[in-house]
């Protein structure tokens, strides 16, 4: 299911030509779109969650595709990488095993 976005908004971006745009001025972006995450919980407003979420995975998409990356192999490495990690959750932040003894 995220493939079929991921091709969507590379095929967007791709329409609008910021696939060979500056990965560091979309990463630009990103921070902005994440900035609106926190407002949005601050505020506590869902529909505006929603939109700033929704709006950090389209600029993440595109940052990987400037980078020549995708943006699903992205996620698998990261699963990958946590899938199987220990922790503990400490402050409702799930801190990993290794972190635990710095």
């Amino acid at each position: 299911m995220l493939d079929k976005y991921e091709k969507s908004i590379s095929e967007w971006s791709i329409a609008r030509n910021l696939h060979t745009q500056d990965p560091n001025a979309q990463f630009t972006k990103v921070e902005e779109e994440v900035a609106e995450i926190g407002e949005a919980l601050e505020s506590g407003d869902k529909t505006e969650l929603m939109d700033a979420i929704g709006d950090t995975f389209v600029t993440i998409v595109i940052l990987a595709q400037q980078s020549g990356l995708s943006f699903l192999d992205c996620v698998r490495m990261a699963y990958n990488e946590i899938k199987d990690r220990k922790g503990q959750l400490i402050d409702g932040v799930f801190v990993k095993e290794a972190d635990l003894h710095d």
